[in-house]
């Protein structure tokens, strides 16, 4: 890939508008993506939640706080869910003639968006991850794991019964 789009995919926001651990691990993964592609444009992807402003907006707070210039982050507010945020990224992709995407996200979620991408015929690759769920609890990593198992193949016949439907939106 030698001219990705990097994808930070939204997690919560908490009440008071700051990041929860998962949010803050994936804008971690997200700068360290844009210093590996340092000419690569950035999706923050993610919309309003149950509290707070965007997952969008929160991500391009914390990606400017670590230095990443404004100029290249572009925001998708409109996304709520991972198929939403994955339509948005094959989009993005396709509109700015780009190779793929490197995708900022936890371990257990990259398998789910890889595949969605994949189908809608964009190449998706892990970016940077670190071991271990800082900041978060092992009950809730568990119950993020069995979300995913469930969530593949629901989202797989999702994506291949209106294929023709979410393609017509990423052009």
């Amino acid at each position: 890939m030698d001219r990705p789009a990097i994808v930070v995919f939204g997690a919560a926001v908490q009440a008071d508008g700051r990041p929860s651990p998962s949010l803050r691990r994936r804008i971690g993964y997200g700068a360290e993506a844009a210093a590996v592609w340092p000419d690569a444009p950035i999706l923050c992807s993610g919309g309003v939640g149950a509290a707070g402003p965007s997952e969008a907006s929160v991500i391009r707070e914390g990606l400017l706080s670590h230095g990443i210039a404004a100029e290249r982050l572009v925001l998708d507010e409109e996304s709520l869910d991972t198929l939403q945020s994955a339509v948005a990224t094959v989009r993005f992709v396709r509109r700015r003639g780009l190779d793929g995407a490197v995708i900022c996200s936890d371990r257990y979620h990259v398998p789910r968006i890889r595949m969605l991408l994949e189908v809608l015929g964009v190449r998706g690759r892990a970016g940077p991850t670190a071991p271990g769920f800082q900041g978060t609890r092992p009950y809730y990593v568990a119950k993020m794991y069995l979300r995913e198992a469930l969530a593949i193949p629901y989202d797989l016949a999702i994506v291949l019964v209106r294929r023709a439907e979410l393609l017509a939106l990423t052009r």
